[in-house]
């Protein structure tokens, strides 16, 4: 089951387990700039409201409330991140324009192994983006459906879905007692260590958008250390995110979307920090040649005679706070000797 409270999908699977949680919520975010440069981890800039597509029925799209789900506004050319906190283990699948965000291909129902095609969160605190090679994702951006800047679009060459598909699977409750028992402190232990306030410091005419390839950043996806058998697929909850672009977000929801992003320079102009981040004792999946091949959307304008990214100057990331995961606060971490 997922409800939607404070801007945040929660994921609660009672019937599996008491500890069963999960939340997902969709951060503005800096768009790094498309210069082949590799950016560390830009901080969020808070949260993109989200509605229900269903009480909006009278002047959605049909096919929005075919898939049901959820609506957010986004920019042209804005980027976006998705940050997952609880502390029960969940096998989480992302996909935009159905495709997968972790292997490139087209969507299936049920999880993966070869090539693992979800995440795992814990240890995982957010996706940036397409998950291109080892430890590199190209952000996630925003550019209207149809306009052949979408990944759905470069591979499957049709503007057919667009949004953000999520399908969360959680352990098993028998893999979870077993594994962490009456010992809730360790399942804990593998989220973000740090406060949750310090974490979140980190147009067209058409309704549809859909996510484009864009800026490199480096950001490791975790490879499944757990036993693919602890995860419970039979008890999955599925989202559809509809991504409206402003106008359409004004005439739908009679609300104003949020201000437009910061530019680059502007991020640096505002002593905005990047951040770093280490996951102790995480080994990082390969990435995927099909996403790597994809154009980002400076590419794809380029071939289209084009301009589709504003102040796309590069900025020097001279402000980098390092992060690291799997301590509890005040832990001492042990090094060798």
């Amino acid at each position: 089951m997922i409800e939607l409270r404070n801007e945040q999908l929660i994921v609660r699977c009672p019937a599996v387990h008491e500890r069963a949680e999960l939340r997902i919520d969709f951060q503005r975010t800096l768009r790094i700039p498309d210069d082949g440069r590799q950016y560390p981890l830009p901080a969020g800039l808070g949260r993109f409201p989200l509605r229900h597509v269903d009480d909006f029925a009278r002047r959605v799209p049909e096919r929005w409330l075919e898939h049901g789900g959820v609506m957010m506004p986004m920019y042209q050319s804005e980027a976006l991140w998705l940050h997952f906190s609880g502390s029960y283990p969940f096998a989480l699948k992302v996909a935009t324009g159905r495709i997968d965000a972790v292997t490139g291909k087209g969507w299936t129902n049920g999880l993966h192994r070869r090539p693992q095609d979800y995440l795992v969160t814990p240890p995982q605190p957010w996706l940036d983006g397409y998950c291109v090679e080892k430890g590199v994702i190209r952000q996630f951006v925003a550019m209207p459906l149809g306009s052949g800047y979408s990944a759905e679009e470069q591979i499957t060459g049709a503007a057919e879905h667009g949004g953000i598909q999520i399908v969360a699977y959680p352990m098993r409750h028998e893999a979870y007692e077993e594994r962490f028992g009456g010992r809730a402190w360790e399942a804990e232990g593998l989220a973000l260590g740090m406060p949750t306030s310090k974490l979140m410091r980190r147009a067209s005419a058409k309704f549809d958008m859909g996510l484009a390839p864009g800026g490199r950043m480096k950001q490791e996806i975790y490879r499944d250390r757990y036993d693919f058998d602890d995860w419970d697929q039979d008890c999955a909850s599925r989202c559809f995110v509809h991504l409206a672009n402003s106008l359409a977000w004004r005439a739908i929801t009679g609300q104003e979307p949020p201000t437009t992003p910061l530019t680059a320079r502007e991020y640096r102009e505002h002593h905005i920090p990047w951040f770093d981040y280490y996951a102790e004792r995480q080994q990082a999946v390969h990435g995927s040649s099909i996403l790597d091949k994809l154009k980002s959307v400076v590419q794809v304008g380029h071939d289209k005679g084009d301009l589709p990214l504003p102040d796309n100057e590069s900025i020097p990331a001279d402000e980098v706070v390092e992060l690291r995961s799997g301590l509890k606060e005040g832990q001492v971490r042990e090094g060798s000797f």
